[in-house]
């Protein structure tokens, strides 16, 4: 099998350190001086070494650089370069790599970056090449990405099995709406993907019916009356913990993460390095999440602010998954994608969810 291997190196900087996304030099500058690390490289290799390990034949060709061919190399694998990046590298390199592997007549396109750059590589190569992406960015709303790294390598050996496909959506947000707290999100198009249910995501819902706006103010006052004194709350993006802050009398940042102690905000929109500052000032803490409506992801899908260190730092078991029933109804399995292997596995398996007043329901997450 003959693939084209593209990286979008800065994908998912701005995660981490609340930014929320990298598009635009302005904001990758102020990504890389909060700190920012390389999120995609590090995910390109989990899916290679995974490709590795499973014995796959495959002609891999790529970028030159960060782009692809570093990746390859650091996995211990071969890659022909079809394409040499600027420096600094841009959207348009990954356009242009698109297009190089259509003149390749590769296979299949295995990419590691988010939505921006799915969209990308739709407007390079269109429904003629079908997509398998390493999920790296912020949002990745798409349904062309895996559910993990690791899964990624899973769909191309079914791929290479069956070679069968199915359309998906591509969409993407406005990242500048989004900072200010406005989902838009918008379909460009559809892409074709291995036809791999198991293994690759789904298009992100969201619910706005009435019914499901009652629940979630019936589930948002009773956390809210239920929170403890003397402990530090940290509560991930969605509608639903919107409404835990709006009953404390709280603002919360609908796509960010924020922290609360005894009905006093202690951070807006924070970042892992804030939310790790305030625990090493408080012992005492929780978590609190909501999944992503039908991708069903708790954690590693717009919260990567709440890092494996976060979590590891508060403890597995003061995690409190909370979801309205008609979004678990609606998501019958939650996943987590913290990048850390290990506190995935710790993560799994069958926990309670809190879905109302007094009421909660078992739920398996993978």
């Amino acid at each position: 099998m003959k693939v084209g291997f593209v990286v979008n190196p800065v994908a998912g900087m701005g995660g981490a350190v609340g930014l929320k996304g990298t598009d635009g030099a302005d904001i990758l500058r102020e990504a890389v001086a909060r700190g920012a690390q390389r999120v995609s490289p590090h995910r390109a290799e989990a899916a290679l070494r995974a490709i590795k390990d499973r014995g796959l034949e495959i002609e891999f060709a790529t970028c030159g650089g960060e782009m692809g061919m570093a990746e390859l190399e650091s996995a211990g694998l071969r890659g022909r370069v079809v394409h040499i990046p600027g420096s600094p590298s841009s959207r348009t390199d990954t356009v242009r790599a698109g297009k190089a592997f259509l003149a390749e007549n590769v296979d299949l396109i295995l990419f590691a970056g988010g939505d921006g750059t799915a969209r990308d590589l739709l407007d390079a190569v269109g429904s003629a090449i079908p997509l398998v992406g390493i999920p790296s960015g912020v949002k990745m709303h798409s349904a062309v990405f895996a559910l993990t790294p690791e899964a990624a390598a899973d769909s191309v050996e079914a791929f290479g099995k069956s070679g069968t496909t199915r359309e998906a959506e591509v969409m993407d947000v406005d990242e500048e709406s989004f900072r200010e707290g406005v989902l838009q999100a918008k379909l460009f198009g559809y892409a074709r993907v291995p036809d791999d249910t198991t293994h690759m995501q789904s298009s992100k819902m969201t619910y706005h019916s009435g019914s499901a706006d009652d629940e979630s103010e019936e589930l948002g006052q009773y956390v809210a009356e239920s929170l403890e004194k003397g402990v530090v709350y940290i509560i991930g993006p969605g509608s639903t913990t919107e409404s835990i802050a709006g009953h404390l009398g709280l603002r919360k940042t609908l796509l960010g993460v924020d922290v609360y102690l005894d009905g006093k905000t202690l951070a807006e929109d924070a970042s892992e390095k804030t939310i790790l500052e305030l625990l090493a000032q408080h012992r005492d803490a929780r978590i609190v999440v909501s999944p992503i409506g039908a991708q069903g992801f708790i954690f590693g899908r717009g919260n990567q602010q709440i890092s494996p260190r976060v979590i590891r730092k508060v403890g597995v078991g003061n995690i409190m998954v909370v979801s309205t029933p008609t979004k678990l109804r609606n998501t019958p399995i939650l996943r987590v994608d913290t990048g850390d292997l290990t506190l995935d596995e710790a993560l799994g398996g069958r926990r309670k969810v809190l879905t109302g007043y007094k009421r909660k329901k078992l739920a398996t997450i993978e």
